[in-house]
């Protein structure tokens, strides 16, 4: 009866460790946010073990069926499309919910596209603060306005179709002069690391349109 938490590869599936491999392996069920993209990993490392789908859509539905899949006594692996668990991703539910029940719970070190990116970006990072996505509407400006007084390093997420967007009202808030450090496809082949100031980055992405999920590291005040 135990709940491991996997990160996966963010990219480049060379990347898995020795570790997860064996765990995916051993384990009765793992939860996977998307089958058919985790079938793939499965399959290149000859996992054969068991899925279900378990995601932001659903995981308020079967919480209640894995809980007492996990008081038959089975081990239960949880991963997610590209890194961690948790981390903007499904998992705090599942992981909250079995700690309550007294499930034993393990989270295995491995990948986290932030930290590849604020490493890569040459900014500060003795401290940091990890924003994940910004609100889509309802208190975005409101978080904005906050993150503008950071003294800390900020960490965001953003998908490519926000990016100019997203560069636009950072810059409203902040002023075009602050150091950004822009990282995408991560891992990849394709993997590409802007380094300047928030002006001219957005000069920079409006001539050549981002593909890929996308890392800001800004830096503080």
């Amino acid at each position: 009866m135990k709940l491991f938490v996997v990160p996966t590869p963010i990219g480049n599936l060379d990347d898995i460790t020795l570790r997860a491999i064996s765990v995916l392996k051993n384990v009765d069920l793992i939860l996977a946010e998307d089958t058919r993209t985790s079938s793939k990993l499965l399959k290149r490392f000859e996992i054969n073990t068991p899925m279900q789908s378990y995601h932001m859509h659903n995981e308020h539905k079967v919480l209640n069926g894995i809980i007492n899949k996990f008081k038959s006594g089975l081990t239960i692996a949880m991963i997610c499309d590209a890194g961690t668990p948790s981390i903007s991703d499904p998992g705090f539910l599942l992981i909250r919910e079995s700690i309550k029940e007294g499930i034993s719970v393990e989270c295995l070190p491995g990948a986290t596209a932030f930290v590849p990116a604020i490493v890569n970006s040459g900014l500060p990072s003795d401290r940091f603060v990890f924003e994940g996505f910004l609100p889509p509407k309802k208190g975005r400006q409101t978080r904005l306005k906050l993150l503008s007084q950071e003294t800390r390093t900020i960490i965001l997420y953003i998908s490519p179709h926000k990016l100019i967007r997203t560069l636009e009202q950072i810059i409203t808030y902040f002023g075009g002069k602050r150091c950004i450090s822009v990282s995408r496809e991560l891992t990849k082949i394709f993997e590409e690391t802007f380094r300047g100031t928030l002006e001219s980055a957005l000069i920079y992405f409006k001539e050549n349109p981002p593909r890929g999920e996308i890392v800001l590291v800004i830096s503080g005040v």
